[in-house]
């Protein structure tokens, strides 16, 4: 496996996950797709990281799938391609995507699996799959629609469209644009993803998963009902007890 061609470094209590393959413009192969999803289940894993940034070394995000994997590969190829942005999507820890140069295809599937994007000036979005003669995949049709909405996504998917970083700003599809180099942009990140460190990290991994629920509900009600159970739970921890009589002795000493 090409263990080198995907890093995690562990930097103050999150995950910086990089696609290290400069030359080829960190293009996912079968060995590094897999690498990606073996080091998100590594941080899903380790008690010490709350939090997941992935991003590319410059001078791109990721150009997509290798184009020899690419045409060797049926189904179970493409779902080996798949596996390691899927993987992302379903990662429990919360995810940045660090977007510092082009996002192709795949390679934007990828930043589209992360739940937060941030992006540096030379970002690019492009999905490119009907130029290569290829109809998109991996869920990329419904994600792009769920975060940019069904025109910004018909003009990316179908017309050719591109966007760079402030376009990518103003549809929602990037949190927001951070100015530097690609280290700046990678710190921003990580300091994106302090309160999720600070926090305790199973009320993260619960505010997520009812995240991902209550997205599915069509009724307020169903919502109240879902957060109050794991409201209810969370109030029973320790951490909740510890951080109310920190508060009010605050408001004491205040007083």
């Amino acid at each position: 496996m090409e263990t080198d061609s995907v890093l995690l470094e562990r930097r103050d209590g999150v995950g910086v996950i990089t696609l290290n393959d400069p030359n080829r413009r960190n293009a996912l192969t079968l060995p590094s797709s897999a690498r990606l999803a073996e080091l998100v289940a590594e941080c899903e894993a380790d008690e010490t990281i709350s939090a997941v940034v992935v991003t590319g070394a410059p001078p791109a995000f990721c150009a997509g799938a290798d184009l020899t994997a690419l045409g060797e590969a049926h189904e179970q190829g493409l779902r080996a391609i798949y596996a390691g942005f899927l993987a992302v999507a379903h990662c429990a820890l919360p995810t940045i995507a660090a977007v510092g140069g082009a996002a192709v295809g795949a390679g934007l599937n990828l930043a589209l699996a992360c739940d937060v994007r941030l992006v540096g000036p030379r970002a690019r979005f492009d999905a490119r799959f009907l130029q290569l003669g290829l109809h998109p995949g991996g869920g990329m049709t419904w994600m792009l629609q769920r975060i940019v909405g069904p025109q910004t996504a018909m003009a990316m998917t179908v017309l050719g469209q591109t966007a760079d970083a402030a376009t990518a700003e103003r549809t929602g599809l990037a949190l927001r644009t951070v100015d530097g180099d690609h280290d700046a942009l990678v710190t921003a990140a990580v300091n994106l993803a302090a309160p999720a460190v600070a926090a305790p990290r199973e009320l993260v991994l619960a505010t997520k998963r009812t995240l991902r629920t209550t997205s599915t509900l069509t009724e307020h009600a169903a919502a109240v009902e879902t957060e109050l159970v794991a409201q209810l739970t969370s109030m029973a921890g320790p951490a909740f007890t510890e951080l109310l009589a920190a508060m009010r002795e605050k408001i004491s000493r205040s007083t």
